[in-house]
């Protein structure tokens, strides 16, 4: 694993209060974890949110600065509270509340990933908890937050795109007509982003001709929550994309229409990032 838990790749010149992060999409793995697992290369990898960062990576060259984990979500799932801490993974933590994520496995330091595999056999320590999180979780939202407090400092407002993706068969018939969307929109109904902003960042999907619905089966987790506060003009929309779009599942692999679907997002980018390049601020319109 790298010494660097994430990258920031910033725009030559600022021109959105737009920020984009992809907080699922890390793929360094640490060797010693990898050597504990009880799953195969593929398998451990099957919770990534594999090539949103490449999606996106776009996102500098219109404007906007984007965000990208490099640890894995297998290792530390940075969308998650640093206090959701699994007592049937980590020695020393006493079960503090009924929590669905922990109780499932699905942590901050999660136990399993996809379809409930479990990682490794036995616990790790708290200390190993805590080092993970201090290495990668602290460093990350760090710059997130500092990413924030920029945007608010030269535009007077800041929306952050959540980047993430969804296995095909975790979207059930939930469009128009029956059809599977290929894009959810997380606002946490309306708690998280002006309805004005999640309006603007539908219709540029849309426009590239992408079936979008809002908050169903996904919402937002962790960082739509805690970090979306309308009201002082922090806006923050968690956006998932069926992965059968650019990527094969089974094998972990980019389609062969990767290429020409990432034409399709950078197009959805440079829509969403003019929402945030107007001269006066979404929450003084």
């Amino acid at each position: 694993m790298t010494t660097d838990p994430y990258r920031l790749i910033r725009p030559k010149a600022r021109t959105t209060s737009v920020m984009f992060s992809s907080p699922h999409s890390g793929r360094d793995y640490p060797l010693a974890f990898l050597r504990r697992s009880m799953l195969d290369e593929v398998s451990v990898r099957s919770s990534e949110d594999a090539f949103v960062d490449l999606l996106f990576s776009d996102a500098p060259a219109l404007g906007a600065p984007l965000l990208a984990a490099n640890a894995p979500r297998a290792y530390v799932d940075l969308n998650r509270s640093p206090d959701e801490l699994d007592p049937a993974l980590i020695e020393g933590v006493r079960k503090a509340g009924h929590n669905p994520r922990v109780s499932s496995g699905l942590g901050v330091i999660p136990r399993v990933v996809a379809n409930g595999r479990v990682i490794q056999r036995g616990k790790i320590t708290l200390e190993e908890a805590q080092a993970r999180l201090t290495s990668v979780w602290e460093p990350y939202h760090a710059a997130l937050q500092g990413l924030l407090v920029e945007s608010h400092a030269a535009f007077g407002e800041a929306i952050l795109i959540d980047c993430h993706s969804m296995p095909h068969e975790a979207v059930g018939a939930a469009g128009k007509a029956g059809a599977r969307p290929d894009v959810v929109l997380g606002d946490r109904f309306g708690a998280a982003a002006h309805a004005d902003v999640v309006d603007r960042i539908e219709a540029a999907f849309a426009a590239a001709g992408l079936r979008v619905v809002r908050n169903a089966p996904f919402a937002g987790a962790y960082i739509t929550q805690h970090y979306g506060r309308p009201s002082q003009g922090q806006h923050v929309v968690q956006v998932e994309i069926n992965r059968a779009l650019y990527m094969d599942e089974a094998r972990v692999r980019p389609s062969p229409d990767f290429e020409s679907f990432k034409r399709v997002i950078t197009s959805v980018i440079s829509e969403i990032a003019a929402i945030g390049s107007s001269d006066m601020p979404l929450a003084a319109q």
